[in-house]
């Protein structure tokens, strides 16, 4: 326990970083995935094009190379300051977006097409097609992949330890560097059973919405 009750500040910091970093990029991913998803079953060529584009590009593209875009390519670009933490969580969520897409967009499928049709004919537009009858329809069928795809987020944060962020996977090196109590397996060992749990809130919190949402269809 001493490597725990000797680095408590460094593991409340880290701890920290990790949550605003799962936090942080799971907003941007949900947001922007959503719309990406939408563009992706548009009827709108170009939109589907784009969508197309983007998802190839980013998703078969390796997250280490998306965070030396974001913290090595940013501040060459003559743009705002920003710090780290801030690149990491857009890299991580822009990442993360396309894998949210694809989720969405199988979801979306799985709604009949005859409920569309039926929508449209009665004079809405796509998006109140999608914002009205499509999306919570397909939000309810998805929440499986969907939270393994936020769970595969949160193990990615540990990326942003190789980039000057002080998140739980950066403990390592850090109580190493400092001298202070506990060997580096024992760090290792703590880290691993700190994500675990954080796992399993993350499904225990699947758990819920299904519960939820079936009783509710």
């Amino acid at each position: 326990m001493e490597a725990i009750t000797g680095n408590l500040d460094l593991w409340g910091q880290a701890i920290l970083n990790t949550v605003w970093l799962f936090l942080g990029g799971g907003i941007i991913a949900l947001i922007l995935g959503t719309l990406i998803g939408a563009m992706r079953v548009s009827p709108v060529p170009i939109a589907r094009a784009v969508g197309t584009g983007y998802v190839n590009l980013i998703r078969n593209t390796p997250l280490t190379l998306v965070f030396f875009f974001f913290v090595f390519g940013y501040p060459k670009l003559d743009l705002p300051d920003l710090s780290f933490m801030t690149l990491g969580i857009a890299a991580l969520g822009i990442y993360t977006a396309t894998y949210v897409a694809e989720v969405l967009r199988a979801g979306f499928n799985t709604v009949p097409v005859g409920q569309a049709e039926a929508a449209r004919a009665v004079g809405l537009s796509f998006g109140q097609v999608m914002m009205l009858v499509i999306m919570p329809q397909a939000f309810r069928s998805v929440v499986p992949p969907m939270m393994s795809v936020f769970i595969a987020l949160l193990k990615n944060t540990t990326v942003a330890a190789g980039f000057s962020i002080a998140e739980l996977a950066a403990l390592r090196a850090t109580i190493a560097d400092s001298n202070r109590p506990g060997s580096m397996m024992e760090i290792l060992l703590w880290v691993a059973l700190v994500f675990i749990v954080l796992v399993l809130g993350l499904s225990a919190l699947q758990r819920h919405f299904e519960n939820k949402w079936r009783i509710a269809r």
